[in-house]
């Protein structure tokens, strides 16, 4: 049987690419995706890129406007609070699980102390430097540690196709509805909550982080459709 490669595919790096400018707003809603000025100006072939659109068009990022091509769809304020919701009741049990492996055992408690102080600290400099696919990045991989040392590999994966989703939402959250210092303050007190092993407030915190960006944009997107 042949192994599979641990690095990302061609698709993948395009898939990510295109969701970096989408979640900063250099492609914002209703812009043509041409593939060949994609691939041209991505340095690869347009297979990688209808791969990458594929994968776009599934998460609900770009949609098909007949035979006019490809365009960035409109964030769905609706679709999103579903999704906040979902991910809300996923961090929170993943925090608590985490805080509770940090109580039972000091070692746990440090790797993930250590581990989450490196991530706060790059996404403060990102913040500073106003890179908003970089907030967007190193906001993931905080959660994304906090499930993974919760002990439960199936979180993971349950969570992944909201995070999909929620990338771009992440992104119009930093841009215009809420301050980045204030995120990241909010970040330094759910890892603060964890390392010292205490589940309930761990829980709490992050489940409010959740939901309070969740209204946040809600409320940022309803204004916009104001007339």
């Amino acid at each position: 049987m042949k192994l599979l490669g641990s690095q990302p595919s061609l698709a993948e790096q395009v898939y990510d690419a295109i969701v970096d400018e989408i979640a900063a707003g250099s492609l914002p809603s209703g812009t043509h995706l041409v593939q060949e000025q994609i691939a041209e100006r991505l340095g690869v072939s347009r297979q990688p890129v209808q791969q990458a659109m594929g994968l776009l068009k599934a998460d609900g990022m770009v949609q098909e406007q007949g035979k006019r091509g490809l365009y960035v769809a409109k964030l769905d304020g609706a679709a999103m609070r579903h999704h906040y919701e979902i991910r809300a009741v996923l961090d929170g049990l993943a925090a608590r699980l985490t805080a509770l492996r940090a109580h039972n055992d000091a070692s746990v408690a440090n790797q993930f102390r250590e581990r989450a102080e490196k991530i706060l600290a790059l996404g403060k400099i990102a913040v500073t430097e106003d890179q908003i696919a970089n907030q967007v990045r190193h906001d993931m991989a905080l959660h994304k540690l906090i499930y993974e040392m919760s002990g439960n590999p199936v979180l993971a994966r349950t969570a992944e196709p909201h995070w999909r989703f929620l990338q771009r939402a992440m992104g119009e959250i930093l841009r215009r509805a809420k301050l980045p210092v204030e995120i990241w303050q909010q970040h330094a007190e759910i890892v603060k909550a964890i390392s010292t092993g205490d589940a309930e407030d761990a829980e709490r915190l992050i489940i409010s982080h959740d939901l309070e960006a969740a209204e946040t944009l809600h409320t940022a997107l309803l204004a916009q459709e104001r007339p």
